[in-house]
């Protein structure tokens, strides 16, 4: 049987601290990361707006991810 997947990963709004240590830790600015629309389901789902970042925890059988999305409209 093979292994189970999560068909949508969990998705996070982070606060303004998280947000501003992910962008230190990449070294980028907010509007530099990938894109999610603030009408994008998950991102309803969990109130985020313009302007805020997402972390989408992702996993598969090589291992446990997080990716990064910003907020647009």
């Amino acid at each position: 049987m093979p292994p189970s997947y999560e068909p949508i990963p969990v998705h996070e709004l982070l606060s303004e601290s998280e947000t501003a240590k992910v962008a230190k830790k990449f070294g980028i600015s907010l509007d530099k990361f990938p894109k999610i629309n603030e009408g994008d389901p998950q991102a309803k789902k969990i109130g985020a707006k313009a302007g805020q970042l997402v972390a989408i925890h992702r996993e598969d059988p090589t291992g446990k991810y997080t990716y990064y999305r910003y907020v647009v409209r």
